[in-house]
C-alpha cells in the first residue's frame, strides 16, 4: 500500500530550518543539513496523434524534493547517510512525476523505490563506497553531461535509468587525471527469459580529465532475456572565457548490444547527443539536439533559464520529439504513456524555488 503521508507535513518539516547543523550547535560532532527543491511547471502538450492523445494545459512537477544528508568524521575517513524524498506538487503526492505507478522497473508500492535515494556509505583517501537507492555510475558519467535542463522534460535523450534501489558503488580517487567508478544493482537489470525474476545491474565507466574538459567511456551490463548491454562515450568542455559570458558542450553516443531485433533496446539502436549552454549574468540559453533511437528519435529541446534570487529560478523552454518517449497524459507519468501519440511538441514555463 503506497505511504499516505502529508505532503504539507514533509514541506512544512524542511521549511522550518534549512541546512541545520547540529555540530555547529555544539550538540553533536555529527553533521546534518536539511534541503530542499520545489519544482514546477505550466505547460501546452500538442502531440502529433490527437485520435490517440488530445492537446491539453495542464501543470506538471518538475522533480521537487526534500532531504537530509549526514555526515559524520573520524580521523581521515568520512560516514554519510542521505534520504532524499520525491514531492509531486501537481498530484500533491509523495512520488516522482515520472515513477507515479508500477512499472516493468519500478514497484510503486515499495518504499525503496518511492525513494529518490536513500543510501549509506563512507568516503577517505581510498575513494568513495556507497550503498542503497543510488544514482548510477554510467548515469552519472555518460548522460548526466546532456541532462541539463530545468523542467520535467530533462533527461529523456538516454537510454539509461539514472537511480537504482539495492545498489552498491564505488568512486575512486583521482589519479593524474584518471578516475573510475563500478556500480551492482541486485535484481536492478532486465526480465529474465522465465518472465518473473530480474538480472543483476552491473556498471563500469572510467573518466579522464584535464583543463576544462572531461572524456569518460561506461559499461552498463543489464542482462536480461537478451543479454542486453549498452556502451556509452561522452565529452564535457567548458569555455570559461566567452565575450561576457562562460559556454558549457555536453555530447554522448550510447548502442545496445543485445539479442533483441526490433523495440526499445534492440542491437545496434543508437543514441547521440549534443547539448550546449551558454551563461550570460542571470540568464542560461540551452540547446539539445538528439537522436535516440526507438526512444524519441529525432529530439529538439530549446530552454532559458533566469536566476530571479539566488534561491529562485524562473525557466522556459520548448520540447519536440519525432515519437513519443517523454510527452504523457495531464499529469501523469511513466506507466500513462500514450505511445501511439506519434511525440508532438510542449511549450512550458516554470519556477524552481530551493532552500
Amino acid at each position: 500500500m503506497r505511504t499516505r503521508i502529508s505532503l504539507a507535513f514533509f514541506v512544512a518539516a524542511m521549511l522550518l530550518k534549512p541546512g541545520v547543523s547540529l555540530a555547529d550547535e555544539g550538540a553533536s560532532p555529527i553533521n546534518v543539513k536539511c534541503y530542499g527543491s520545489l519544482r514546477v511547471q505550466g505547460e501546452y502538450v500538442r502531440p502529433d496523434n490527437q485520435d490517440a492523445l488530445n492537446d491539453y494545459w495542464g501543470v506538471r512537477d518538475a522533480y521537487s524534493r526534500i532531504g537530509t544528508k549526514i555526515d559524520y568524521s573520524l580521523n581521515s575517513v568520512t560516514f554519510f547517510a542521505q534520504l532524499e524524498i520525491p514531492l509531486d506538487t501537481a498530484n500533491f503526492k509523495i512520488q516522482g512525476p515520472y515513477e507515479q505507478n508500477s512499472t516493468a522497473s519500478h514497484n510503486a508500492g515499495q518504499l525503496t523505490d518511492s525513494l529518490r535515494v536513500g543510501k549509506i556509505g563512507v568516503r577517505g583517501g581510498f575513494g568513495t563506497l556507497a550503498y542503497g537507492q543510488n544514482w548510477l555510475p554510467y548515469y552519472n558519467a555518460i548522460a548526466y553531461p546532456v541532462d541539463m535542463f530545468s523542467s520535467y522534460y530533462s533527461g529523456f535523450g538516454a537510454f539509461t535509468p539514472s537511480r537504482r534501489s539495492h545498489t552498491a558503488v564505488y568512486y575512486s580517487p583521482d589519479f593524474a587525471g584518471f578516475s573510475f567508478a563500478g556500480g551492482y544493482s541486485h535484481e536492478g537489470g532486465r526480465l529474465k527469459a522465465n518472465g518473473t525474476d530480474y538480472s543483476n545491474r552491473y556498471q563500469l565507466t572510467a573518466s579522464y580529465s584535464f583543463g576544462n574538459t572531461i572524456l569518460s567511456a561506461g559499461l552498463d551490463d543489464s542482462g536480461g532475456k537478451f543479454n542486453t548491454r549498452l556502451y556509452g562515450l561522452s565529452l564535457q568542455h567548458t569555455v570559461p572565457k566567452l565575450r561576457a559570458g562562460s559556454l558549457y558542450l555536453g555530447a554522448k553516443i550510447e548502442r545496445f548490444d543485445s539479442g533483441l531485433r526490433s523495440g526499445f533496446g534492440a542491437d545496434g539502436d543508437m543514441a547521440m547527443n549534443l547539448f550546449a549552454g551558454y551563461a550570460l549574468g542571470k540568464n542560461t540559453f540551452k540547446l539539445h539536439l538528439a537522436d535516440v533511437e526507438n526512444y524519441g528519435d529525432r529530439i529538439l529541446h530549446l530552454g532559458l533559464d533566469h536566476q530571479l534570487t539566488p534561491r529562485l529560478k524562473l525557466f522556459a523552454e520548448y520540447y519536440n520529439e519525432q515519437s513519443t518517449a517523454a510527452m504523457t497524459t495531464r499529469r501523469g507519468g511513466a506507466a500513462d504513456t500514450v505511445w501511439d501519440a506519434n511525440g508532438g511538441q510542449v511549450f512550458l514555463m516554470g519556477g524552481r524555488y530551493d532552500f
